[in-house]
């Protein structure tokens, strides 16, 4: 089924190829980011650890547990980057939930392992007080072209949290890399970028710099948002499309069923979505190669394959890095789970 927002456009004809597994047994795997010299790092929500992952041999290596992770519900060890100037700074950043609120935080990873046993450094916590609950903790974060860090939040079930321009909650959140407002924000005193969302829970950018997000619906319409500064979303006055001029309607939508959207990468002209519920990946082809409007229908692929999908992420040329997610409680667990699998997209 296509995607009602997007129906009257032509089929995509793109393609997706399993290349390898490239490692397995991980749990409750959630957010992963990509070193400068190609190996991985992935976050474990529930035992609030970080893990390398050799990205030639699938090779596990338990860097540490970040200290203060308060893991429940939907809430825990979330989404991770990498610092900008990581070559000068080895910085890890870190979405989580604590006892009394979701935070970022970051740490230097010790690569070199001077100290033994303490391969990351204690957490300086940039952000502190999005709000929590036990559903809807957003996590995902993500450095922009700008070089500045953008963190999705969610409404952790509080519909009203999301258009309340005094909470953090059921937002799009840009920052220094040290935590603070910066010019060309909506509020030059915030950190609030957009506003009206349900529970972000992806974010990349295409070759024309455009934010992109993927959104939670409700009963009926999960959403791919474009993203502008200072725009509203319309949770919870509307989900999906609704045709109102105070509100940004979807770029695409689907039923809850088919999606329940995670994290989302672009990759040779397209925006690459995970499913939860839907267990699928979805391809939204785009008018460019460097991006720009939907130039087709949303395509599905791996659909049941694999279960539970958590995050993608731009391995380079033609390839993607998929992160399934049947550990997490809500998923069917195979041998083999929770898993990274390593696409040939076109």
């Amino acid at each position: 089924a296509s995607p009602s927002a997007t129906a009257s456009l032509p089929p995509a004809k793109g393609s997706v190829k399993v290349v390898s597994t490239l490692t397995e047994g991980l749990d409750s795997p959630w957010g992963l980011a990509a070193l400068p010299d190609g190996d991985l790092l992935v976050a474990s929500r529930d035992k609030g650890t970080i893990t390398r992952i050799d990205a030639k041999s699938g090779k596990k290596t338990l860097l540490g547990s970040v200290p203060g992770v308060a893991p429940a519900g939907e809430g825990g060890l979330l989404g991770i980057a990498v610092s900008p100037t990581y070559g000068s700074d080895h910085l890890v950043y870190a979405y989580f939930t604590t006892e009394s609120d979701n935070r970022i935080a970051r740490m230097q990873y010790d690569e070199d392992g001077t100290v033994p046993g303490r391969l990351l450094g204690a957490p300086d916590t940039i952000l502190r007080g999005i709000p929590k609950g036990a559903i809807h903790n957003g996590g995902r974060i993500a450095f922009g072209p700008d070089r500045m860090l953008y963190a999705g939040t969610g409404e952790t079930g509080d519909d009203g949290l999301a258009q309340d321009p005094e909470s953090l909650a059921g937002k799009i959140l840009r920052m220094t890399p040290d935590g603070q407002p910066l010019h060309g924000n909506p509020e030059a005193d915030s950190v609030v970028y957009s506003s009206g969302h349900r529970n972000v829970q992806g974010l990349a950018w295409d070759g024309r710099k455009q934010l992109w997000a993927s959104e939670f619906g409700q009963d009926s319409r999960d959403e791919l948002n474009l993203i502008l500064p200072g725009r509203n979303y319309g949770w919870p006055e509307v989900e999906g499309r609704a045709g109102r001029k105070d509100f940004v309607d979807p770029v695409a939508q689907w039923k809850t069923s088919e999606a329940s959207p995670s994290g989302i990468a672009f990759v040779k002209g397209s925006i690459w979505m995970a499913g939860l519920r839907g267990e699928r990946l979805w391809r939204i082809p785009l008018s460019g190669e460097d991006g720009g409007e939907p130039l087709a229908a949303p395509q599905a692929f791996l659909e049941k394959k694999y279960g539970r999908l958590r995050t993608v992420l731009a391995a380079g040329g033609d390839r993607l890095w998929l992160v399934t997610s049947n550990t997490d409680g809500r998923g069917t667990p195979e041998p083999g789970d929770d898993r990274i699998l390593v696409l040939e997209v076109r």
